[in-house]
């Protein structure tokens, strides 16, 4: 019968062969689903039975070529949740629940909020919302048909609405108290990590500079907020500078840091004159500019 640590150093050496930054913490997070049980409890298995053993392996030689681990399990951990993944649909980060956290905090104070969620994918900030926040209204808002079966699947049980459609033109529910959004942002020209080949394109990039999408949602929140409601957009660190530029006519506007210190998402607050129009093709252009 296979040893476990014996399973467990091979592993780890063939991911550490095939480039992956933790090797060992993958092994076992891999090991750990092939078994059914929590990471911690693997130092108290010492024998595997063989079949778990080729599972285990099988795994390990898909997770080699770079398939991404939350692929093999099917699973992707975001705050409290172990969030359903697979291909089809974005998975998340851990940057970006320093914005999910940034925007359960704005609601401090605010009684029974309206949340929107754009560009939803796995609907990873939205459900944060409505876990933290029992008395919100949260509507998550994907257009994409392979996305939104996992995004179902991640609201089953919560208070969270989803509606179907493009955020440039489907109908938004107004007023809202917040408006959360993971929008593609990598420029075209940005090279990615193998494992990011397996998200959808249309959730990753936004042309040339990323930036195609951003000033929609921007001009949409500025539809649906309420003055003082607020906006926070995860986006990419080149755009800081573009970013003070979009939001021309909102109030507070900060970048705040991901987990590597890098800028990696904006706040605002809605002022009465923030402007619902449409963002115009010269300003769309002074930002792509600017960044």
């Amino acid at each position: 019968m296979p040893v476990l640590s014996a399973q467990l150093r091979a592993a780890a050496a063939r991911l550490a062969a095939a480039g992956i930054d933790s090797p060992r913490v993958e092994a076992e997070l891999l090991a750990a689903h092939v078994l059914g049980v929590a990471r911690g409890r693997l130092l108290l298995i010492d024998d595997v039975a063989e079949p778990q053993a080729e599972a285990l392996a099988e795994l390990v030689g898909r997770r080699a070529e770079r398939v991404p681990l939350q692929h093999l399990t099917g699973t992707a951990p975001f705050l409290d949740r172990e969030l359903l993944v697979g291909p089809g649909v974005f998975i998340p980060r851990p940057e970006t629940e320093l914005l999910a956290r940034w925007g359960i905090e704005s609601l401090r104070g605010v009684a029974d909020p309206v949340a929107l969620d754009l560009c939803s994918g796995s609907g990873a900030l939205a459900v944060a919302l409505a876990d933290a926040r029992p008395d919100a209204t949260v509507y998550a808002v994907e257009r994409s048909d392979d996305a939104l079966p996992w995004l179902r699947r991640n609201v089953a049980g919560t208070q969270v609405e989803v509606i179907p459609g493009d955020v440039r033109d489907v109908a938004l529910p107004a007023p809202a108290d917040l408006v959360l959004c993971n929008p593609p942002y990598v420029p075209l020209s940005v090279a990615v990590p193998p494992e990011v080949a397996h998200d959808p394109a249309e959730a990753v990039f936004s042309g040339e500079h990323g930036l195609d999408l951003i000033p929609v949602i921007i001009a949409r929140a500025a539809e649906v907020l309420r003055d003082g409601g607020r906006l926070g957009i995860e986006h990419d660190d080149t755009h800081t500078a573009a970013m003070a530029t979009l939001l021309t006519g909102w109030r507070d506007i900060t970048t705040h840091p991901d987990l590597a210190g890098r800028p990696r998402f904006t706040t605002a607050l809605k002022a009465a004159r923030a402007s619902s129009a449409r963002f115009s093709e010269t300003s769309s252009s002074s930002a792509h500019r600017s960044a």
